[in-house]
């Protein structure tokens, strides 16, 4: 471990990565109502949507919407995802303050998700990024299968060394590694973290996980051991990537903040109000979520390693 750990930031990407997959469209009130949850909660991060195309992705196409009203009343980090200059235009007409751009770092991923290649995809992107330069906005970089991919395999580390780079270089303040399809374990974790920490040492670095294969919660402690200390996870678990055959759902927001607290690390997040909030969610999609804060027992037990 780099030092003792004394909080981590969680980013809840519920709203984005989480509904996009769901087969039914979550009306706008219902999203905010979960989002203020989420603030209310303790979360200051979350992942409110996407500026794609409503025809492929009907689930996003009221992110603008979403942050006009959020903006105003939180101070919450608000994120939403960018692939192309349209997108990116649709961001600051919005008002947007925080972009993430998406990039796969396999082209058997980036073709599926995008249509373009890994290289076609960041050359899409560098207008974009002068663009949300200009008008202050805050870019940051997530790399999809960073560790492996379902048309390629497992992706080399140098590979997403060479595309963090380039993303950093157009701008990004951070880099997001994601597990996309949810087959990596600590291994692939520790290998490619440790190669773009070492590429890259003043460039914060977070993990994106998905829990396929159920080594999402080792995968968040090897990084932890690694001095990661920003993470994604959906509240309930929920989501996957549409374009990436047999991913599940991401690592839950409520498994993480039990992780991270029987662990003495601070998240800022309350547990019993995020419950709370699942429970809405539970009702909204009509089914049962699994996680560890399904049930809040009246004192912690202690995780043993």
């Amino acid at each position: 471990m780099t030092g003792p750990v004394e909080q981590v930031l969680i980013t809840d990407v519920l709203l984005r990565d989480g509904l996009q997959i769901e087969p039914v469209t979550v009306p706008t009130p219902d999203k905010l109502r979960l989002a203020r949850g989420l603030i209310e909660a303790g979360l200051t991060s979350l992942e409110v949507g996407a500026f794609v195309h409503p025809g492929k992705v009907p689930q996003m196409a009221d992110t603008g919407a979403l942050l006009a009203t959020l903006l105003p009343s939180t101070d919450a980090t608000l994120h939403t995802l960018v692939f192309n200059e349209r997108g990116a235009r649709r961001a600051v007409e919005a008002g947007a303050r925080h972009v993430r751009f998406v990039v796969s770092a396999s082209d058997g991923h980036s073709v599926a998700n995008t249509g373009a290649t890994t290289e076609e995809a960041v050359e899409r992107l560098e207008e974009c990024a002068e663009l949300l330069r200009y008008r202050g906005v805050r870019v940051e970089a997530s790399i999809a299968t960073a560790f492996v991919c379902p048309y390629d395999g497992e992706t080399e580390p140098r590979r997403v060394v060479a595309l963090a780079r380039r993303l950093v270089g157009m701008g990004a303040k951070a880099v997001h590694l994601a597990d996309t399809i949810g087959a990596a374990g600590p291994t692939h974790i520790r290998r490619t973290v440790t190669a773009v920490r070492d590429a890259l040492p003043d460039r914060p670095i977070g993990l994106h996980l998905h829990n396929t294969y159920g080594m999402a919660s080792a995968n968040a402690w090897e990084g932890v051991q690694l001095g990661v200390r920003r993470f994604d996870a959906a509240l309930g678990g929920i989501g996957g990537c549409p374009f990436a055959p047999g991913a599940a759902g991401n690592i839950a927001t409520d498994d993480l903040v039990n992780l991270f607290h029987n662990a003495g690390i601070a998240t800022g997040v309350d547990s019993v109000k995020l419950v709370a909030v699942r429970d809405h969610l539970h009702a909204l999609l009509g089914r049962k979520l699994d996680s560890a804060l399904s049930a809040i027992p009246a004192a912690p037990v202690p995780l043993r390693w």
